[in-house]
């Protein structure tokens, strides 16, 4: 009878001493995965970011350049212009060609694409989604947010 009492109680304290060993393992995972969790470190990138204002006038708009890295550029535009191709262009922030449809945006923000040579293009988004306009029919509507994404 005493060998049995013994025997559980030292199964029970093994038991014990394992489930503090394994809480303690736990975290210390956990607190190492926060430290190098990269979404923690994008999240902190993002708010730091800096918005460059260019451009003079009473009307305003975001715009964000995203490059073939997937780097963001992000500018508040103010201009006088209607349309935000010529927002931009007056900024200097787009340069291209007048085309049948419309301009043909080769540069944007100095980085030059052209689908002919290398297949790459610059895409035009409104608030997140691929534009059925040109920059240069799309008028400015201040609270939009107007992307060119190399793609």
């Amino acid at each position: 009878m005493k060998k049995t009492r013994i025997t559980k109680l030292l199964s029970f304290s093994v038991c014990i001493v394992l489930i503090a060993a394994m809480a303690l393992c736990m975290t210390a995972c956990n607190d190492k995965q926060t430290a190098s969790d990269p979404v923690s470190s994008d999240v902190t990138e993002t708010t730091k970011q800096e918005v460059k204002k260019v451009g003079e006038g009473d009307t305003t708009f975001d715009f964000t350049v995203v490059d073939l890295d997937g780097n963001e550029t992000k500018f508040q535009v103010a201009t006088d212009k209607t349309t935000v191709g010529e927002a931009l262009l007056d900024a200097g922030l787009i340069v291209g060609d007048e085309g049948e449809y419309g301009l043909y945006v080769k540069t944007v923000n100095g980085i030059a694409l052209d689908y002919d040579t290398d297949g790459k293009y610059w895409a035009f988004y409104i608030n997140d989604e691929y534009a059925m306009s040109g920059a240069d029919s799309t008028d400015i509507v201040e609270g939009d947010l107007y992307t060119f994404k190399a793609e």
